[in-house]
């Protein structure tokens, strides 16, 4: 009797697999049917959580997958780094401290937190590092700087931008490149009055600009172009007739971090003689680079922990978090912080954990190069493994709810749409689940959503 009512339960779980699959078969069928998916390539992939098939639709091994390339690089990274890791950021001095004169240099060194000046984590705002900053420097003594206030940029190496990304992305918000020292997430905003710049959100050190904006249309089609190291922008596109708010990639965030906390400092009644120099500006010059002193630490200033780095990675989707990570996973388990050795490292990484190296060619960490091909299999491997760790209720925490009510990451590209996720319907099935569309006329967002539905 036992042994039939075993066959039984599993009899209907086929048969309910079975059901689902022909739904969506026949929603994904319509999808790829339509006039607006002539030209569309897509790939998905939805399996139980145990890791079954239940459907798959394969129209190429891999496509261009936007931002739910961020869940293979938030994975390795609180599996490598683990999910109480920190960045440090750190000041100390160069010679001597007489009579509250330092004679020698300050510095301000970091290994590439992401977060330092950061808004979004309550108690590591930019006035916070201030406050921690001119506490330091009073607390040891330093009423005056005969010496320069160095800006120590050298933990990584000078390729800010990953290779393969559009020109068109790189000065705006989202397109921020990574330095050995991050600050405010290397973005401002321009208030924007139609086609005249009002003003900044600070003051942009060392910036030209040249606008070529345009009044025109209903909402923001403008672009921001800056480049890294230099210190003229544009501005172009076309913006409505109205106050609106850009926001665009600072170009030398090191130079911007200095010349703010060398204000804080004469504000402070703190003198200082020399300059600010930022360790790139140095080399750029022709000059050698200063280390920074490992004795005469004043301060340590510590990121938050990698666990809250990911929420808001993988919640607001910020790629400087992305390419950031790349970068201290290169330095960490290869000892070089290249674009190109972290991305090297990413793919053993799930190599090693099963994924067939075919379906992973990874370009970046944050999924904004076009260049990036991966499988919707390869993405719903990286979720079932991703459920079986430990760190896996901080990396499901930052999964935004869309607007279907499902809880899972989306990407977004010019002819991409993609989503990866878990969801459990209402009947307590549990599916782990990846699509994405290349090519689509549309949006996407609606039509794959729908698709989506028939899991709910």
């Amino acid at each position: 009797m036992k042994k039939l009512l075993t066959i039984s339960v599993l009899s209907t779980q086929i048969i309910f697999a079975q059901n689902v699959a022909q739904k969506l078969d026949d929603v994904t069928k319509n999808l790829m049917n339509s006039s607006l998916a002539v030209s569309s390539n897509l790939s998905f992939y939805v399996s139980d959580e145990s890791g079954n098939l239940i459907y798959e639709f394969q129209g190429s091994k891999g496509l261009s997958t936007a931002s739910t390339q961020k869940i293979f690089t938030a994975a390795a990274a609180l599996e490598t780094l683990g999910k109480n890791y920190t960045y440090k950021t750190t000041s100390s001095y160069s010679g001597n401290i007489s009579g509250g004169n330092l004679n020698g240099n300050l510095f301000i060194t970091s290994n590439g937190d992401p977060t330092l000046g950061s808004w979004r984590y309550e108690g590591y705002k930019p006035e916070n590092f201030k406050q921690k900053l001119i506490e330091a420097v009073k607390k040891s003594g330093i009423t005056k700087i005969s010496g320069d206030l160095i800006i120590d940029d050298s933990y990584f190496d000078h390729q800010t931008i990953p290779g393969g990304w559009p020109w068109d992305d790189l000065g705006n918000y989202y397109g921020a490149g990574v330095w050995g020292i991050n600050w405010r997430e290397n973005q401002f905003d321009m208030n924007m009055n139609g086609s005249e710049i009002k003003s900044f959100s600070y003051p942009l050190e060392g910036v030209k600009w040249l606008n070529d904006v345009k009044t025109g249309g209903s909402s923001d089609q403008s672009l921001i172009f800056t480049a890294p190291y230099s210190d003229v922008a544009l501005i172009n596109g076309t913006l409505p007739s109205k106050a609106v708010t850009v926001s665009g990639s600072v170009p030398n965030p090191p130079l911007q971090l200095g010349i703010e906390a060398q204000k804080w400092l004469k504000e402070s009644g703190i003198e200082i003689s020399g300059k600010v120099l930022t360790n790139s500006q140095l080399e750029i010059d022709g000059n050698k680079s200063l280390e920074a002193p490992k004795n005469n630490i004043i301060l340590t200033y510590e990121s938050p922990s990698l666990d809250k780095i990911v929420y808001w990675f993988l919640r607001k989707s910020v790629n400087l978090y992305g390419e950031n990570l790349i970068k201290t996973l290169g330095k960490e388990k290869k000892g070089n912080p290249s674009f190109k050795s972290g991305i090297a490292y990413l793919k053993e990484f799930w190599k090693s954990k099963g994924i067939n190296a075919n379906m992973i060619n990874f370009a970046d960490g944050s999924g904004l190069s076009p260049q990036n091909y991966v499988s919707a299999k390869a993405e719903v491997q990286a979720l079932l493994y991703a459920k079986k760790q430990t760190w896996f209720d901080a990396y499901y925490d930052g999964f935004p709810t869309q607007d279907n009510g499902m809880k899972m990451k989306s990407g977004t590209m010019r002819d991409t749409k993609s989503y990866a996720g878990y969801h459990t319907s209402k009947d307590g099935k549990r599916y782990v689940y990846a699509i994405i569309i290349n090519n689509y006329q549309g949006s996407g967002s609606t039509e794959l959503q729908k698709i989506l539905n028939v899991l709910k």
